[in-house]
């Protein structure tokens, strides 16, 4: 026996009970995940047109630097940068598998881990920029080679200030899964920030150097 218009009326909408499904998750199941995967393809997108104006400048330039005594930046603190950067990826990892585990002392010991390397690197990111031998304002290459420094400084204390709140929300509370979810994205973009750095690093200290 058919049913018709009338009949599907009487009924009432069908529903759906959800109440079993989980109110968060973590990787690709996350929505906040692929949010983040578009901010990090947006910024990636940045750092290469920046990368390419310098190369750019470069192939238009007589001189490279362009500064009065033609010196590169110091590779000292650039260096010391990097190798912080790359030994933060092991409390950014810890944190990570700890957040997806629901490891609530793991991720407050590891996340204040995370916030001190953050802190080291951008203390150690201002003899950097004074060892640049160069302004922002004094032509293209103190320009270019400012913005590139900027830009991941920027990035660096966008994600410093993250891993702060984090860190302060996880002992104070409220916690909860959405909370672990945030930690785990949270070294996700922390991780491309280490990446990011690599290659500005070659450019910024090398590519007046080749």
């Amino acid at each position: 026996m058919s049913h018709g218009p009338e009949d599907a009326r009487k009924d009432g909408p069908r529903t759906l009970d959800v109440a079993h499904l989980p109110t968060f998750a973590f990787g690709h199941r996350s929505p906040m995940w692929w949010g983040t995967m578009g901010l990090i393809a947006i910024e990636s997108t940045v750092f290469a047109l920046a990368i390419m104006t310098y190369f750019y400048l470069r192939s238009h330039a007589h001189v490279w630097p362009m500064t009065e005594r033609g010196e590169p930046p110091d590779l000292l603190w650039g260096t010391v940068n990097t190798f912080i950067l790359l030994l933060s990826m092991i409390p950014n990892e810890i944190a990570r598998r700890a957040a997806e585990k629901l490891d609530l002392s793991r991720v407050r010991v590891s996340l204040f881990a995370c916030l001190g390397f953050a802190l080291a690197f951008l203390a150690v990111r201002a003899f950097e920029f004074t060892a640049l031998h160069t302004r922002w304002d004094s032509d293209a290459y103190g320009s270019i080679v400012w913005m590139l420094m900027g830009l991941h400084t920027l990035h660096l204390l966008t994600d410093t200030w993250d891993s702060a709140v984090l860190a302060v929300l996880m002992v104070t509370g409220p916690v909860d899964g959405k909370r672990f979810a945030d930690v785990s994205e949270n070294a996700v973009y922390w991780y491309f920030v280490v990446a990011s750095w690599l290659p500005i690093y070659a450019t910024v200290y090398f590519g007046a150097r080749i």
